[in-house]
C-alpha cells in the first residue's frame, strides 16, 4: 500500500490516500486529478517486487493500454510512478461514477507485462454552470398556485460531492424552488397579477458539496401571459437509435415527436437539445420544427460507442418538457492492425543460435470484439518466426543458423490481419543487418603453386604470387601474408624468399644456383585480421632452370699446372688403338652438359685423333720408327650450352715399350721437386712474420699439400677409381662424363725389391688384354731416375693396341 499527498493551488493542502488495490491489473493506485507533473504516484519497482538495478538494463517503460494516452512515466533509478501528463478526470472520463486510468509497464530481457490501473478521484475544480445565463418564462395569468415550471438544471463537470447538490431562489413572493431527482422546479406559490407586475425577475443559484463549495447562478426572467395551461408532451420518454460507425454525415437518425393540447401559438411546438456537451452538440443536429435528428460530423466507435441526448420541445408560450434520445453506435471494422517495433537487436552476429530473441513486436487493433482478434505472420521464406508472448506482444527469434557471408541484411515483412468481415491488414518490414563474426579461414585460390625461375636470377626479382580470399568483412577478411619456417639445404627459407604480406607477391631474396639445388619448396600463410585469427597454408615449389654458367672440368689429365701426367705408348701400337681418354664433366644439365673434344694442338697432327663425344684418344696409323718420342697433345673440351664454354688440357705421350728408354723423366722429376721445394719455402718464410699467423698458415699449408699432392709420375700411384665421380655431376652416357667401362688402374710401387705393373683391362673391345706383369730390380730403375732420395710410388696407364 502506499499514499501520497496533492496541493490544490486553491483549495489548501489536504492529504489524497493512495489505496492499492487490484482494478484488472497487477497493481492499481488512487490519485486526485489534476496533480502537477512529477509528482510521485507511487513506487512501482517496490510495489512489483522489481529488482530496481535491472530497470535501465531491462529498458523499463510505461506504455498505455488501449486508447488511452501515455500519461505517466517511471524514473528508472527510483522506481518511482511519476506523472508525466495533466490528469483530468472530466477529459478522461465525464460523468462516469468511477475513473480509472489504464497503463502498461513494459520490462524486457525477459518480456514481462504489468498492468497499472489508476484510479483518478474527483476533486472540485469546476462551478455548477446553467446552460444560459438568463431564462425566459412567459406565464399565463391564469397560472394557478402550485403550478410548477421545469428550470434547467445546472451542470457541473465534478461528479459525487463535487457536483451541483443544491439550488438556492432569491426570496420573492411569487415563486418557491423545487428540487427533485428528476428536475429543478419554479412553484408558484401566489396567483400572478398581470396589472400588477408583467415582468418577474429572480436570481436561482446552484452550489456543489466541494470543500470550497462553488457555484453558478442564472437569471430568471418571467413575463405573465394570458393563460397556456398545456406543456408539450413527447410520445416516448426515452428515444433509442442504433448507428454504424463512419455513417455519412446528414443522415437522420431519428425523429421526436411532442404534442400541445393547446391551440394557436400555445399548441405551436419546438425542439431543441438540453445541456449536452459541445464536442457532442457539434456532431448532432435537431430540426427545431421536425423533431428530426441527424448526424453531422463522422462517428467513431472507437472513440464513443454510445451518446445520451436530453431533447426539449417547447411550445409558443414557453412550457417545455424533456426526453431522453440514446444512440447506440455499433463498430464496424474499419481500423487495420497496427504495428510497433517496440525492441529490436541490431545488427545480430551471425553465430547467434537458434531460438535467440531479435525484437520484440506490439500488435494494437482499435476495433472490438472479432474484429479486434489478429493474427500475425512473416511473409518472406527467412530463418525468424514470431512467438505469441504477453497479451498482443510478439517475440522475433531465430529459427536456424545465420551466415553473413551467404546473406548479410534480412528485409523481415510482418503482416497482421483481424478477423473481420472484410478483413483488414497491414504490414511493416524489419531491417536486420547481420554482424560479421570471423568465422571464415582465408583459402587460397589454389591448393598448390609453382614457379620456374632460371639460375642466376637477380635478387629481389618475383618469382609467382599467391593469393586467397576471405569472405568476411572488413578486418576479418584482411588477408596478410607470410612465409611459415623451415629449410632449404640447411639455410632459413626466409634466406631463399619473400612475400609480400599485402599483395602475396613472392620475391627472390638471392640469386639461386642449379647445380646446388633443382628444386625447394615452402609454405605460405595466409593470416586474417579477426580475432582470434584464423589462417591457411598452401605449398609453393620453386623449379630452378639450368644456364650454361659451368665451363667443362677435366678431370683427367689433371689441369696444366696442377700435375705432371705422362702416358706411355708402345711402340707397335697399330692404328685405331686406344691410347688414352680425356675425361671431363660439367655441371650444368641438360645440353649444357653434352660435351665435345677436340685436339686443337698436337705434335704430330696425323698421328692421334680424340672421339668427338667419348674423349677417347686413338691412334689414326701405326706407329713408326719416326715419329717422335715425346708426344704432346692440347685437348679442348666445350660444353652444348648457349653460349658454349670450354676448357683445355695438355697431355704428354711417350712411345715407348721400356721406362729404361726414357731418361729425359729424370729431369721433369727434377724440376718438379725443386718447384714443390720452393712453395714451401715461401710459406715457410710468410709464416715466420707472426706467431698466430704462422699456427694457422701452417695448418692450412698442411691441408693443402695433402689435398693438392702432385701426382707425378714417380711422386705416387695414379688411379681414377671407377665409381669416383664429384658432387652433382651426373653420369650420363654419352655426354662426355665419366663412365667405369672406360676405367685404367695401373700402379708401380718402388717400395719393394721388385716392382710390378699391373695392367686391367678397359674391357673395350679396341684395346688388348694386358695381364702381364714386368719384374725389374732396383738397379733398373737406379738408372732411370739416378739419385731420388724417397721411395717413389710410379703411376702410370699402359696401353695396347691390337691390329
Amino acid at each position: 500500500m502506499g499514499h501520497g499527498g496533492y496541493a490544490l493551488p486553491c483549495y489548501g493542502l489536504i492529504s489524497i490516500f493512495l489505496v492499492l488495490h487490484p482494478i484488472n491489473g497487477d497493481v492499481s493506485y488512487s490519485i486526485p486529478e489534476e496533480m502537477k507533473r512529477g509528482s510521485i504516484i507511487g513506487n512501482i519497482a517496490k510495489d512489483l517486487g522489481l529488482d530496481l538495478g535491472r530497470l535501465h538494463a531491462r529498458k523499463a517503460r510505461i506504455d498505455a493500454d488501449e486508447d488511452n494516452a501515455q500519461h505517466c512515466g517511471v524514473n528508472l533509478n527510483t522506481g518511482d510512478l511519476l506523472v508525466q501528463e495533466r490528469i483530468d478526470r472530466e477529459g478522461l472520463c465525464g460523468k462516469k461514477a468511477s475513473c480509472v486510468l489504464k497503463q502498461e509497464l513494459v520490462l524486457e530481457n525477459p518480456l514481462e507485462l504489468h498492468r497499472i490501473s489508476i484510479r483518478v478521484q474527483d476533486i472540485n475544480d469546476n462551478s455548477p454552470q446553467f446552460k444560459e445565463d438568463s431564462l425566459k418564462f412567459e406565464i399565463q395569468e391564469s397560472a394557478h398556485k402550485g403550478e410548477r415550471f421545469l428550470v434547467g438544471e445546472a451542470h457541473d463537470g465534478d461528479i459525487g460531492e463535487n457536483a451541483v447538490q443544491g439550488y438556492t431562489l432569491e426570496q420573492n413572493e411569487h415563486f418557491k424552488l423545487n428540487v427533485n431527482t428528476k428536475a429543478v422546479e419554479l412553484v408558484l406559490n401566489k396567483e400572478l397579477d398581470r396589472e400588477k407586475s408583467k415582468e418577474i425577475n429572480l436570481l436561482l443559484t446552484a452550489v456543489d458539496g466541494g470543500s470550497p463549495q462553488k457555484s453558478g447562478s442564472v437569471i430568471i426572467d418571467v413575463n405573465v401571459l394570458d393563460a397556456n395551461d398545456n406543456v408539450p408532451v413527447f410520445s416516448q420518454a426515452v428515444y433509442k437509435a442504433s448507428l454504424p460507425e463512419n455513417s455519412p454525415p446528414g443522415i437522420v437518425v431519428l425523429s421526436v415527436s411532442a404534442t400541445d393540447a393547446d391551440e394557436g401559438l400555445n399548441g405551436d411546438v419546438t425542439y431543441d437539445f438540453g445541456h449536452i456537451a459541445e464536442d457532442v452538440k457539434s456532431m448532432f443536429t435537431i430540426d427545431s420544427k421536425t423533431g428530426e435528428l441527424k448526424l453531422m460530423a463522422a462517428i467513431d466507435f472507437e472513440t464513443a460507442s454510445s451518446f445520451e441526448l436530453r431533447v426539449i420541445a417547447k411550445d409558443g408560450l414557453g412550457l417545455t418538457s424533456y426526453a431522453k434520445v440514446i444512440i447506440d453506435v455499433s463498430d464496424v471494422n474499419d481500423n487495420a492492425p497496427i504495428i510497433q517495433l517496440k525492441s529490436l537487436s541490431h545488427p545480430i552476429p551471425e553465430n547467434a543460435p537458434p531460438g535467440t530473441e531479435v525484437g520484440i513486436i506490439n500488435v494494437q487493433d482499435r476495433d472490438s470484439e472479432n474484429n479486434r482478434q489478429v493474427r500475425c505472420s512473416i511473409q518472406q521464406n527467412v530463418p525468424f518466426k514470431l512467438v505469441a508472448s504477453i497479451k498482443n506482444y510478439y517475440s522475433l527469434v531465430t529459427t536456424g543458423h545465420l551466415d553473413r557471408e551467404v546473406v548479410s541484411d534480412y528485409n523481415i515483412t510482418i503482416r497482421a490481419t483481424d478477423e473481420g468481415s472484410p478483413p483488414l491488414s497491414s504490414s511493416k518490414t524489419v531491417h536486420l543487418s547481420v554482424a560479421d563474426i570471423n568465422d571464415n579461414p582465408p583459402e587460397f585460390e589454389e591448393q598448390s603453386n609453382s614457379a620456374y625461375v632460371s639460375e642466376n636470377n637477380k635478387p629481389g626479382s618475383a618469382l609467382c604470387s599467391v593469393s586467397a580470399r576471405d569472405p568476411d568483412w572488413r578486418q576479418n577478411g584482411t588477408v596478410i601474408y607470410s612465409l611459415l619456417g623451415g629449410e632449404v639445404n640447411g639455410a632459413p627459407v626466409s634466406s631463399y624468399v619473400s612475400v609480400n604480406g599485402d599483395t602475396g607477391l613472392i620475391h627472390a631474396v638471392r640469386s639461386f644456383d642449379y647445380e646446388q639445388f633443382r628444386s625447394f619448396k615452402f609454405q605460405v600463410m595466409a593470416r586474417d585480421n579477426g580475432s582470434p585469427p584464423l589462417s591457411s597454408n598452401v605449398s609453393v615449389s620453386v623449379f630452378i632452370s639450368d644456364v650454361n654458367d659451368n665451363s667443362p672440368q677435366i678431370l683427367y689429365p689433371a689441369p696444366e699446372g696442377n700435375s705432371f701426367m705422362t702416358e706411355l705408348v708402345p711402340k707397335g701400337a697399330h692404328g685405331g688403338s686406344l691410347v688414352s681418354k680425356v675425361i671431363a664433366v660439367d655441371a650444368d644439365s641438360g645440353q649444357n652438359a653434352w660435351l665435345s673434344y677436340q685436339i686443337v694442338k698436337s705434335t704430330d697432327p696425323g698421328l692421334f685423333s680424340i672421339g668427338v663425344h667419348s674423349g677417347e684418344i686413338r691412334t689414326q696409323r701405326d706407329i713408326s720408327e719416326s715419329d717422335s718420342m715425346k708426344q704432346n697433345l692440347v685437348v679442348s673440351v666445350k660444353d652444348n650450352g648457349q653460349p658454349s664454354l670450354s676448357a683445355t688440357c695438355s697431355m704428354y705421350l711417350l712411345i715407348s715399350d721400356n721406362l729404361a728408354e726414357v731418361p729425359e723423366l729424370k729431369d721433369i722429376s727434377y724440376e718438379e721437386k725443386n718447384s714443390k721445394l720452393t712453395s714451401y719455402l715461401i710459406i715457410a718464410l710468410v709464416s715466420v712474420s707472426t706467431f698466430f699467423l704462422t699456427f694457422i698458415i701452417i695448418i692450412l699449408g698442411v691441408r693443402f699439400c695433402r689435398r693438392r699432392k702432385p701426382r707425378l709420375l714417380f711422386d705416387g700411384a695414379v688411379a681414377i677409381p671407377s665409381a669416383y665421380l664429384p658432387p652433382n655431376y651426373a653420369d650420363v652416357d654419352g655426354t662426355g662424363t665419366l663412365r667405369s667401362a672406360y676405367n685404367y688402374d695401373a700402379y708401380l710401387t718402388t717400395g719393394s725389391r721388385t716392382s710390378d705393373f699391373k695392367f686391367v683391362s678397359s674391357y673395350n673391345d679396341n684395346t688388348l688384354p694386358a695381364d702381364q706383369t714386368l719384374r725389374k730390380s732396383p738397379s733398373d730403375f737406379a738408372e732411370v731416375f739416378h739419385d731420388c732420395l724417397d721411395p717413389l710410388e710410379v703411376g702410370m696407364r699402359v696401353f695396347q693396341g691390337s691390329n
